[in-house]
């Protein structure tokens, strides 16, 4: 009775630091949703090219948030040792890198029509994207900045109010769309345009609302205070973790846009459905990285205090509560997959028909590699937790790109299984890199508890 006590106290403190976590993912990538939807219903064209476009602007996102993941775990570390002041050093030099890393990318942003046009897209659908990647690259340090602050409160158990400012960018959105996209209120219509201008506004609001809070709840920490002056030593620790977390976290995207990118070389309607289907599957997904972030800042303070028996049941209650999500996604996937599709389109759509047989098909496929994309980031969720990140990185470079891409190609042109082949190469890739993170974890737990044991006897 004790031993089942013990792990729900584990379980209900995961749930209690996960679940605000995983409703400010789901409103955050509501946003995106909201996107598309509006897209959708303006016309396939349209929601083709932002869908091309969002998969850029994400890449290139995800690199750069390797930083503000890195924070989390730092920071839940110190504070675990009474260490407020390297929380904020860690925390300042998480948004230098963000500055940085965002004067470096931009470029891309500017010149993403020859960049896209150069990767096979067709010239119009190019054209298209670029108008949104012109004006959303703007967006792209306002992101990154919430995402750091918002990874250092979190990391202190103060994620409340950035659940709520991300609901209140998700509500600032939903008008903004409709009046810039479909041109109401004596607003032109700008359709994919419309689109980035309303959320690069949604992105400065809720950096803003983020930064404020963290001044005025943390006033002793002095976050912003004399920010201009570097710290080499806390900078060196953000990048020594956040360059394997951005570089993991790029295989894994780079996955997924890669499939974005062979799906464009099969048309339309192929392009359309897929990005719906990403979209039904990432609002489903987002609750694992949800939970994973509260299992990197469970660990996090585990490792910090070197309570290794704490780090153990901590890991077994994430992987509970992630299984426990992964059956009820497999059982909405095989229940309703044309229902959720038809959302996205509109019925007098001429493409209509099409992408609801296609997208429902591939709903079907990702109810097939669930299972072990959760397996997969609640591990690395973990492993962040311990400070490991360089071979975690290795291990998701080999699986998604050396193992998941080549199957899905091989699938898709050369069996010519289309989306589904593409779709099934993703899971191989994505069970791959499960096999070996949870390895990875219980090798680099045992090292951990036997270090323990030598120094405790000495």
């Amino acid at each position: 009775m004790f031993y089942m006590s013990h792990y729900s106290k584990s379980f209900h403190s995961l749930c209690r630091l996960g679940g605000p976590l995983v409703l400010g993912h789901f409103a955050h990538m509501s946003i995106g949703l909201t996107d598309s939807v509006m897209l959708g219903w303006y016309s396939v064209e349209a929601l083709a090219a932002a869908i091309l476009g969002h998969t850029v602007f994400f890449v290139i996102f995800i690199v750069g948030a390797g930083f503000a993941r890195a924070i989390m775990p730092l920071v839940a570390s110190a504070i675990a040792q009474g260490d407020c002041v390297q929380a904020r050093r860690v925390t300042r030099m998480g948004l230098w890198l963000s500055a940085a890393f965002t004067f470096a990318v931009f470029p891309t942003f500017w010149w993403s029509e020859t960049l896209l046009a150069a990767i096979g897209q067709s010239p119009e659908l190019s054209m298209l994207s670029s108008r949104y990647l012109v004006i959303v690259g703007f967006a792209i340090f306002p992101a990154l900045a919430l995402d750091v602050i918002k990874s250092y409160l979190s990391a202190q158990e103060l994620m409340r109010f950035v659940l709520c400012i991300t609901l209140a960018g998700f509500l600032i959105n939903i008008p903004l769309n409709y009046v810039l996209i479909f041109g109401k209120i004596s607003f032109p219509e700008l359709g994919v345009q419309g689109s980035a201008i309303a959320s690069l506004s949604v992105n400065i609001v809720m950096a803003v609302g983020v930064c404020i809070y963290a001044v005025k709840k943390l006033p002793e920490q002095a976050l912003f205070v004399r920010i201009w002056r570097p710290d080499w030593s806390a900078m060196h620790k953000v990048l020594q973790l956040g360059i394997p977390i951005g570089v993991t976290s790029l295989a894994e995207a780079g996955l997924f846009s890669a499939s974005t990118i062979m799906m464009g070389w099969l048309g339309t309607v192929p392009l359309a459905a897929h990005g719906i289907a990403l979209h039904i599957t990432s609002l489903t997904f987002v609750i694992h990285v949800g939970l994973s972030e509260a299992a990197t800042i469970q660990a996090g303070q585990a490792f910090g205090a070197a309570n290794f028996h704490s780090l153990k049941k901590n890991a077994l209650s994430a992987a509970l509560a992630s299984l426990i999500i992964v059956l009820l996604t497999v059982i909405l996937f095989l229940s309703v997959p044309e229902v959720l599709v038809s959302l996205f389109v509109d019925p007098l759509s001429p493409y209509f028909q099409d992408i609801l047989r296609y997208g429902a098909l591939l709903l079907l496929m990702a109810a097939l590699f669930s299972t072990v994309d959760a397996a997969q980031v609640m591990t690395l969720g973990i492993l962040r937790g311990m400070h490991d990140t360089s071979i975690p990185m290795a291990m998701a470079i080999f699986s998604y790109w050396c193992v998941g891409i080549p199957i899905a190609y091989w699938f898709c042109f050369v069996l010519q299984w289309e989306g589904v082949g593409l779709w099934a190469g993703l899971a191989l890739g994505l069970a791959c890199a499960a096999g070996g993170l949870i390895a990875r974890l219980f090798w680099v737990y045992g090292k951990l508890r036997k270090t323990v044991r030598m120094a405790t006897s000495v």
